[in-house]
């Protein structure tokens, strides 16, 4: 089940001077959430909240008050262990500055930057900050994207289309009704994990291009469109796209193989995408799931319809 909670220094007791409450504050964020040692406004009073919602492994969470900067060391590391990732996004008029693995970084309001609680981070901010924070486990998103770490300390603009997605993806979760189905846990927890990829540039055709050059490079386009311009073709093929392009089956299979998917998995998720988009338009509400299903590369319903409640977490039905 997603759950929410609050940790904030006004339930703290109200005797303790300035100085003890921060102390305490901090020896309770260090006891039950990482280890940081943290600075504070010399000119405001003591404030600071958290809200945190956990989505399965994933925490969607929030920082606000008069925190001014943040450590991290060898020796916090140490501590706790903790080796997550954080999408940090900065939601007030400030800039939040910082460094990781010898890069720096300054994010403005809308701004966001991926770092991680494995490597030593600091990041200084104003007298007062807003900043939501994405935690995923490292296990998580080294699997999605197992080249990740080349994509941290990257400042990542407020223009960025998956990250306003991605910000209005993670309200939704905070501000409704508390997910109970594992099956949507698990969904919601794909579909961040998915988007905090196509944020930080580690998912997409410019990524899957980074690595590569020249005729290489030329050639996984040249794939890459076949596959876009045929996938609703029941009969596209590795072996038909290699003929076409006058190239060996193996070097097809190669060359997807770099970029982490596969043929196969390109043209399921091509035609799984084209079906939900068709469902949800209004002019096509008189054809039938079948119909759409067969338009899209299907040739077994039963199969489709498996497919795509595992990618999307409901029935084709439901999409309408």
């Amino acid at each position: 089940m997603s759950r929410k909670t609050v940790f904030s220094s006004a339930q703290l007791p109200a005797h303790l001077n300035e100085r003890d409450r921060f102390s305490l504050w901090q020896d309770i964020h260090v006891a039950e959430i990482w280890s940081v040692e943290y600075g504070i406004s010399a000119s405001l009073p003591f404030e600071a909240a958290i809200e945190a919602t956990a989505v399965g492994s994933l925490v969607l969470g929030q920082m606000s008050g008069t925190i001014r900067h943040a450590t991290r060391k060898a020796s916090n590391i140490a501590d706790d262990g903790n080796d997550g990732y954080l999408l940090l996004i900065n939601k007030a008029d400030t800039v939040l500055t910082g460094a990781q693995v010898g890069r720096e970084y300054g994010v403005g309001k809308g701004e966001a930057v991926l770092v991680t609680a494995s490597e030593a981070l600091k990041m200084v901010g104003a007298d007062r900050n807003v900043w939501a924070n994405v935690v995923v486990p490292r296990a998580v998103l080294i699997q999605a994207f197992p080249q990740i770490d080349d994509r941290l300390a990257l400042k990542i603009g407020a223009e960025n289309e998956a990250l306003d997605l991605l910000k209005r993806y993670c309200q939704l979760l905070e501000t409704g009704r508390p997910l109970v189905s594992a099956d949507l846990i698990m969904h919601a927890t794909d579909v961040i994990v998915d988007l905090i990829g196509l944020v930080t540039g580690a998912k997409g055709e410019a990524a899957e291009l980074a690595g590569l050059r020249g005729l290489r490079a030329a050639r996984l386009r040249a794939v890459l469109a076949k596959i876009a311009d045929n996938f609703a073709h029941p009969g596209i093929s590795a072996q038909g796209v290699a003929k076409e392009l006058r190239l060996s089956t193996r070097y097809i299979h190669d060359i997807l193989q770099e970029t982490g998917i596969s043929f196969s998995e390109r043209v399921l998720e091509l035609r799984l995408q084209s079906a939900h988009k068709m469902l949800a338009q209004r002019h096509n509400d008189d054809m039938r799931v079948s119909e759409i299903a067969m338009m899209s590369g299907f040739s077994d319903v039963s199969y489709f319809n498996r497919c795509f409640r595992r990618r999307f977490g409901y029935t084709p039905t439901s999409a309408r």
